[in-house]
């Protein structure tokens, strides 16, 4: 270990097969991506970590991309009992009943255009940023909205990794 490495990262390091792969599909549903990451390890800092996710995401499939999708619900609709996603939406928390109502119907014509749920990394955005751009973004053609769904994917596994070897246990 360097003296970049993190009490996290250590523990990350050290953790059986099992209790790692379950830790990674936590931050990502996709198997090809955690089984990418758990072929890697150990990693002597949180940015070599970092480094090997935005690898695997880039390298993800069609199938391995919708998995990822899979694992994440829809805006405005954090799934219940699930804290992780309730902290990366709580920018929709607060917002107004026409605003979640503007969001439902928003989700569900993305869907229909794109046949998975509209993806962006929330953390630190507002109701109002987030209908922004998935307004913006359902005009997008379907090339280029897999691109930016692979983007905002990587943000949000750098966050959730981050949680993961950056804190203390």
């Amino acid at each position: 270990m360097t003296s970049t490495s993190t009490p996290g990262l250590a523990r990350f390091n050290t953790l059986g097969e099992d209790a790692a792969f379950a830790a990674l599909h936590e931050a990502c549903a996709s198997t090809a991506w955690v089984r990418r990451l758990l072929a890697a390890r150990p990693y002597t800092a949180p940015a070599d970590l970092y480094a090997a996710s935005d690898a695997a995401m880039a390298e993800l499939g069609a199938e391995d991309l919708a998995e990822a999708m899979a694992g994440h619900p829809p805006i405005g609709r954090p799934k219940p009992g699930d804290p992780t996603s309730a902290r990366e939406q709580r920018g929709m928390a607060g917002g107004s009943e026409e605003l979640r109502a503007e969001m439902l119907e928003l989700n569900l014509a993305y869907q229909e255009r794109f046949g998975h749920v509209f993806l962006i990394c929330a953390s630190g955005r507002t109701g109002e940023q987030m209908r922004d751009a998935v307004k913006e973004r359902i005009g997008n053609s379907p090339e280029r909205e897999r691109e930016t769904v692979r983007t905002e994917l990587g943000k949000i596994n750098r966050i959730r990794l981050a949680r993961l070897v950056e804190e203390d246990a």
